[in-house]
């Protein structure tokens, strides 16, 4: 076996989670997401000249990547639900394998959940494949990502006539999205600084009108509400001495978008490169820092393996937006995603003064 196929086998081994311990499942998020094995690779380190459709589709000089949509939905008679969908593309090595439709070097991991709230129930879905036009890829125009059937695409320029449509055996997803505003840039124009020497290429459409279907166990469901589209690739983004982080994206009654992670240090202390965005109502968006927002655990919920997730959170908020003082909570406790990178990803509601003024989702890592 040569050097180059033992590097892949041993790589489709690492994605396909056949490790459990503890300690490989946390080497797995490092191995994604942190410094080792990135020569060769292109760095977000300079500013990026965004041009799009371009940007929508993939960027295969960097190690990773992904696309990411959430949406919150409602039926006619009130029931919310929650719908996630992401396509994450990981490169084995800098070039090529052996090129061609079967170019070995690019992995591609699916996931899509549906959280009913009034039925109490998360269901989630995983696919793996390597790049291949029938089997998982991403294009800029007309724009596609897509794995085994799951697709995220577009028929029109740019994003126009915009579907998410995903069947499993439990559940599908047929949803028609527009841009209800225009395209914000994350960090400091698109650079997102995580660290000295860590960071991304971040943007996101933080409000998309959504509707369509969703079906379940009792049959279609016609819904509709918002959605968050959120794009991000690099080469490293967490350091040493980071763990994991807690993300926020939330969309406010009000017509107002925020979105605000912390970084999780090994050592418990506040990370300087947390951040957010704030966007007001006509679309508009300033930068949030560390020093913007602060956040705070409020209650935990503790799986079977013991481990506790912070479902609670008070989110103050200093900077622009603010001040005000919100409670974000989960809408259903269990939203863990238990999949080859165990993480919680799920809909939960923004309460500020005793009252319900938003919706959105949240996402934690790094505490398996």
């Amino acid at each position: 076996m040569g050097l180059e196929t033992l590097r892949l086998v041993l790589s489709l081994m690492l994605l396909a989670g056949l490790a459990q311990a503890q300690e490989a499942s946390q080497l797995r998020l490092g191995a994604v997401l942190g410094d080792a094995d990135g020569d060769g690779y292109a760095r977000a380190d300079a500013p990026w000249v965004f041009e799009f459709p371009r940007d929508h589709g993939p960027h295969p000089e960097f190690r990773s990547e992904w696309w990411y949509l959430t949406a919150n939905l409602r039926a006619a008679n009130g029931d919310e639900y929650g719908v996630q969908f992401t396509l994450f593309r990981q490169a084995l090595r800098p070039e090529p394998v052996i090129g061609g439709p079967w170019d070995a070097s690019q992995v591609y991991l699916g996931h899509v959940a549906v959280t009913d709230v009034a039925a109490g129930v998360h269901q989630q879905a995983e696919r793996l494949a390597r790049g291949h036009p029938r089997l998982a890829g991403a294009r800029a125009e007309p724009f596609r990502a897509w794995i085994d059937g799951w697709s995220l695409g577009a028929s029109g320029p740019d994003l126009a006539g915009l579907t998410l449509r995903a069947a499993t055996a439990d559940f599908t997803v047929n949803l028609r999205l527009a841009a209800l505003k225009p395209i914000v840039l994350q960090g400091d124009e698109g650079l997102s600084a995580k660290g000295p020497g860590q960071a991304s290429y971040y943007y996101s459409l933080p409000r998309l009108a959504a509707e369509g279907e969703i079906t379940l166990g009792a049959g279609a469901v016609p819904v509709s509400g918002a959605a968050w589209l959120d794009r991000e690739w690099s080469t490293s983004v967490l350091s040493e001495a980071q763990v994991g982080w807690d993300w926020f994206a939330l969309q406010l009654a009000s017509g107002e978008d925020l979105m605000a992670f912390q970084l999780r240090r090994r050592d418990g202390t506040r990370d300087p490169y947390d951040q957010g965005l704030w966007v007001d109502a006509a679309g508009a968006s300033s930068h949030l820092s560390a020093g913007d927002f602060a956040l705070e655990p409020l209650r935990y919920w503790r799986d079977e393996q013991g481990t506790a997730w912070p479902v609670a959170w008070a989110l103050t908020l200093t900077g622009p937006g603010g001040p005000r003082l919100l409670r974000v909570e989960a809408a259903l406790d269990d939203q863990r995603m238990d999949t080859l990178l165990t993480y919680w990803e799920g809909l939960v509601k923004v309460f500020e003064n005793g009252s319900r003024v938003g919706t959105g989702y949240m996402e934690l890592t790094g505490y398996e």
